[in-house]
């Protein structure tokens, strides 16, 4: 059994080795860091606090889920919007930035609730009463809208050059078309390395894959720094932390009926996503536990409920100490499926790991200098993983694609997700307000299908 664990993976309550456990949730961490960073840095939260914030609301997932559902917590894109634009708004222009965060996270907190209000209903009710609401159909679309409306982030990072927080280039103007040239190739390199070793590496180091292509990728950029002397690492801004120990910048909420409008509704799109991710793992670790002859069953999809509420727990506690709001990532359960390690106590080294590099300025410097075009290549596995997960779905629940209700649902929610991101960029503007693409793509194929529902019956 030793021997078969060792090859294949491993299940939520499995841990490996110390020195195994420790690799695994360092790549963990690589891979949950691009999204929760740039959240931060879209938002203009503080990135060690958001670091730390999704470690320690990770921590608290995991209790309240009572150890059972394999699943981390990070800031989440649904939520970017509705924050920058209320931090941006007139009405706060005179508030420091410490202020804003503030306003901001009653905001976020009171969409927490949102979260275990829907939770308590699915515990009450049985999951079948959200499966009337959120079926295959809608679950899936939407786990592939949130993969490809990031597709254009991810060639972006892929092409870009490294620009630091004062937006200044950290090439010469005269090397940018070599820059840019070389950024596709690091890009490339990291991503053609972390698919060639997810396909062909066995045992531990075949578990490493998005860990090992992104070193690579630096590597790679080591030698064109030395050859052609173009530096594609990030330059850190003048204000940045020099010395080893620094903790995050903390600040606490203050009550704002403009948040709660602004931040609260965005929770609606987090629940079809959520939805689609418990699924998600339902699938994969189910799978493995078959192929590795184990009798256990993991009814981790009837534990929607207690996701719902653990991820409702993951905001409050995400928005009390100075974090954006949030869900648990698709990228990770996208990096478990590929190295078939979904074990807990991985997943709570990792929340430990974030919470350590998020107080020692060392480590946040070096992964902040990491280039964008290494993350990128990272980002084109990951986010195609998502959406190829909610094709996943629709498989295992045997969607009838043949049947005119399906094909309606699914090709709305397709459309007007990505249409809203690449059309409108990201929020569709509809009779004076602006709705985020996954929330309404989200809320249609919901009303949509009770409404197909009905006149079925």
């Amino acid at each position: 059994m030793t021997k078969n664990q060792q090859l294949i993976g491993y299940l939520p309550d499995e841990r490996p080795p110390v020195w195994r456990l420790f690799f695994y949730a360092l790549q963990q961490v690589v891979v949950m860091f691009p999204a929760t960073v740039a959240v931060a840095i879209i938002t203009g939260f503080h990135i060690s606090t958001t670091i730390f914030a999704s470690g320690l609301a990770t921590l608290c997932f995991i209790l309240i889920t009572k150890r059972e559902i394999p699943l981390y917590y990070g800031s989440s894109f649904s939520y970017v919007a509705a924050i920058s634009s209320l931090m941006a708004s007139d009405a706060l222009a005179g508030y420091t930035l410490n202020e804003k965060i503030a306003v901001a996270q009653f905001g976020i907190i009171m969409s927490g609730f949102v979260s275990i209000a829907a939770g308590l209903i699915i515990k009450r009710f049985g999951r079948d009463s959200i499966e009337k609401i959120l079926p295959a159909t809608i679950t899936g679309p939407i786990a592939m809208v949130i993969g490809l409306t990031l597709a254009g982030n991810a060639l972006r990072d892929a092409a870009s050059i490294s620009i630091d927080t004062a937006g200044t280039i950290s090439v010469a103007e005269s090397q940018l078309a070599l820059a840019g040239n070389m950024a596709w190739i690091i890009s490339l390199v990291t991503l053609i390395s972390t698919i060639l070793l997810s396909v062909y590496l066995k045992g531990f180091l075949g578990q490493l894959p998005l860990l090992l292509g992104p070193v690579i990728g630096c590597f790679t950029a080591f030698i064109i720094k030395f050859v052609t002397g173009i530096d594609l690492f990030k330059v850190l801004p003048d204000t940045a932390n020099s010395g080893i120990f620094a903790l995050p910048i903390f600040t606490f909420p203050k009550a704002s009926l403009m948040a709660v409008a602004a931040i609260m509704p965005i929770a609606i799109a987090t629940i079809p996503e959520s939805t689609a991710h418990i699924y998600q793992l339902d699938i994969y670790v189910n799978d493995l536990a078959k192929k590795k002859g184990s009798n256990k069953k993991y009814n981790i999809a009837e534990k929607l409920g207690l996701n719902l509420i653990g991820d409702g727990i993951g905001d409050i506690v995400s928005g009390f100490i100075g974090g954006p709001a949030g869900t648990n990532y698709g990228e990770n359960i996208s990096a478990m499926a590929i190295t078939r390690v979904f074990s807990i106590p991985v997943l709570i080294g990792a929340s430990i790991i974030a919470m350590v590099i998020a107080c020692f300025t060392p480590l946040v410097n070096a992964i902040y200098s990491i280039p964008t075009s290494v993350i990128g290549g990272l980002e084109v596995y990951l986010f195609g993983a998502i959406a190829a997960q909610g094709i996943a779905i629709m498989v295992e629940k045997k969607v009838d694609l043949f049947s005119s209700k399906n094909i309606a649902i699914i090709a709305t929610i397709m459309v007007i997700g990505l249409g809203g991101q690449y059309g409108f960029g990201g929020n569709i503007p509809f009779f004076g307000i602006e709705v985020p693409c996954i929330a309404g793509a989200a809320i249609f194929g919901i009303l949509l299908n009770l409404i197909l529902n009905v006149s079925k019956k």
